[in-house]
């Protein structure tokens, strides 16, 4: 039997003292499908996507990635891309050799993806400069790289555009939808009304009830 593919959140909550900041959360991501959420600032975006991840346990409910149940099945889901928060990278070395750091990891894929990566996100791959150098929007750039070298099936972004220019926003988002095409299931965070509109096949906002 094929393995299930996408995100299946159900009934979660997560509360912070007496702050209920997930109540009963519901939503499926499928694959080829770009999933908005939208909401101010402390509406829960981030906690609910940090859930998702493994990084947060929720109060309650259950959370599905690609046919495992976090927390009982795994504790942090296999191919899985994340952009949470400020990517962190070490300022000394390049943008490649900090990417070759994080394949080696899991040891999945070699130079010559990485370079293809990075040359895909608009860096150049042989680039020596290192991090520390590079402008607000390389390193978005750069922490995009670092979501979707390993061809993850689920892509988690939270605010993904964020220091990139109008050019470099056009881009991402064509390389969102790409992605798209290719059968990956996205959750994307963006305060831009815009990228909401022109990526999303469904979107939530979080001040509402989840129903």
């Amino acid at each position: 039997m094929e393995k299930q593919t996408g995100v299946i959140v159900e009934h979660v909550y997560k509360s912070f003292g007496k702050e209920h900041v997930l109540k009963d959360v519901n939503l499926t991501i499928l694959p080829g499908q770009i999933y908005g959420i939208v909401g101010n600032n402390g509406s829960g975006k981030t906690v609910l996507m940090k859930c998702i991840c493994g990084f947060m346990k929720p109060d309650s409910g259950n959370i599905m990635v690609n046919g495992e149940q976090i927390g009982k099945d795994c504790d942090f889901p296999d191919r899985l891309g994340v952009i949470i928060e400020t990517p962190g990278f070490l300022p000394n070395l390049s943008g490649f050799q900090n990417l070759k750091i994080l394949a080696s990891l899991k040891a999945r894929i070699g130079k010559e993806e990485i370079m293809k990566t990075l040359e895909r996100v608009g860096l150049d791959p042989v680039m020596g400069k290192p991090v520390s150098k590079y402008s607000l929007g390389m390193r978005q750039r750069l922490g995009i790289a670092q979501a979707i070298m390993e061809d993850p099936g689920v892509l988690i972004l939270d605010e993904p555009f964020n220091g990139l220019d109008k050019a470099g926003v056009s881009q991402m988002r064509e390389l969102l939808k790409d992605l798209k095409k290719q059968g990956k299931a996205i959750l994307l965070a963006s305060h831009n009304v815009q990228d909401i509109e022109e990526l999303c096949d469904d979107v939530h906002e979080m001040e509402e009830k989840w129903k």
